[in-house]
């Protein structure tokens, strides 16, 4: 049934800390420690609560953090166990509801509405029943927001975090909105909240009193969206299918130790290259348009880009381009830690036409050699075939001791390999 106050029943569940929660969770021995995550690229990938409270941020050196705090502990990241967790949080969502969004590997809407007379509970305790749910059956816990749209589900979920839950019901949002800074709203970018801030709306009441006209007269659609879902209107459908395609595709890494040496930047840009032709290939789309970035060891980064003649997804066809951005970007002498590319203006495979003057058994040739490459991937895993460009990296992407592996790929259970593992988690005890 609907109601005045609940025309919609909206939640966003937010894992808290999540990188950090999980090691906490498979190793109870590092609970209410300070725990942080990115040992293997020397900066803090994610930190728990315990080293939040200690001034300690992700992008934070190593190095710094431990002289904010000398008994920090410091892992290696284990993306395979976090994923593992990811699956199984979005698992216990769906009990609850079929409509669930997942908007990252630690976050997601979830649309209840209607729901309460299956559940016989109202909305606020659907809610508490997913967030305890999850903190029983996987040790970590999550911050609830329930509301009547997207964006303000987002600023619940915000308020009383870790553990949190906050409703904001029709009857409370003045009351709320009225707290929040306009730049603190979800989808609100600096440049807005700036352009926002000029015309006397510091708050996101004040944003959401505006009336509409004057709204479209300062806006383009995705602000006036989030006017509308400001007051109760939601407009910010659950997306419940699984991306089949993308405007643009980023692909990055960072190394350790920070080199100057060309060769070796070079194959990690290389890699980049080949990991994002993968992802397009897999969405049966083409790149009109890439773009390179260089990091240096002072964080500063450098970019240039390039139009692609050929649309492409083929590490063969674009590294050449990208060969000619490196040249102008790369400085001798200069240490780099992390190289990237981009994807840009992405269309679909099959609208390219091919032009009278390409040769027809070339392009035959290289997609079938592609082809075998992604075959190849799905059966034996990714970069079992690469270029040789980027052999370099493939060898030394992390130079990392045995102890900075996670434990997940040291301890095999009975019948796994290196590359084909079970989806559980390595759990160890208190002693262990």
């Amino acid at each position: 049934m609907i109601t005045r106050s609940w025309p919609r029943a909206l939640l966003h569940i937010d894992a808290d800390a999540f990188f950090a929660s999980v090691e906490q969770a498979i190793n109870p021995a590092l609970k209410g420690k300070p725990v942080v995550t990115g040992k293997e690229r020397n900066i803090v990938a994610a930190a728990s609560y315990e080293a939040k409270a200690l001034g300690i941020k992700r992008g934070v050196t190593l190095w710094d953090a431990k002289k904010m705090c000398p008994g920090l502990i410091v892992l290696p990241t284990d993306y395979e166990t976090v994923s593992i967790f990811s699956k199984r949080m979005f698992e216990i969502m769906r009990r609850y509801t079929p409509t669930v969004e997942e908007y990252s590997i630690d976050e997601a809407f979830l649309d209840i509405t209607g729901l309460r007379r299956l559940h016989h509970a109202s909305y606020r305790t659907i809610a508490e029943r997913v967030q305890n749910d999850i903190r029983r059956e996987l040790g970590i816990t999550v911050s609830v927001g329930l509301s009547v749209s997207k964006v303000l589900t987002k600023i619940a979920s915000e308020l009383n975090k870790p553990a949190g839950f906050m409703a904001i019901s029709m009857r409370d949002i003045e009351t709320v909105l009225k707290t929040i800074p306009a730049e603190a709203v979800w989808n609100v970018g600096p440049n807005t909240a700036e352009l926002l801030r000029r015309h006397g709306m510091h708050t996101a009441l004040q944003f959401a009193k505006q009336p509409r006209e004057a709204v479209a007269r300062l806006l383009t659609k995705p602000g006036i969206e989030v006017w509308q879902e400001l007051n109760g209107e939601s407009v910010m459908p659950v997306i419940v299918e699984e991306k089949t395609s993308y405007q643009s595709i980023s692909k990055t890494k960072t190394f350790t130790p920070p080199s100057d040496e060309k060769s070796f930047v070079f194959a990690q840009l290389v890699k980049n290259i080949e990991n994002a032709c993968i992802k397009a290939r897999r969405y049966n789309q083409l790149a009109t348009k890439i773009v390179i970035f260089l990091k240096r060891s002072d964080h500063r980064t450098f970019g240039l880009e390039a139009h692609i003649a050929k649309p492409s997804a083929f590490p063969l066809e674009l590294i050449p381009i990208a060969k000619q951005l490196f040249e102008s970007l790369f400085l001798s002498n200069t240490r780099y830690r992390a190289t990237g590319t981009i994807l840009c203006d992405l269309t679909t495979a099959g609208l390219i036409q091919p032009t009278l003057f390409e040769d027809p058994n070339k392009i035959v040739k290289i997609k079938s050699v592609y082809s075998a490459v992604d075959e190849l991937k799905e059966k034996y895993g990714k970069h079992t075939i690469h270029q040789a460009s980027s052999l370099y990296a493939q060898k030394t992407q992390h130079l990392t001791s045995r102890r900075d592996v996670p434990n997940r790929k040291l301890n095999l259970l009975k019948g796994e390999t290196k590359r084909r593992r079970l989806p559980l988690p390595f759990l160890q005890t208190e002693a262990g």
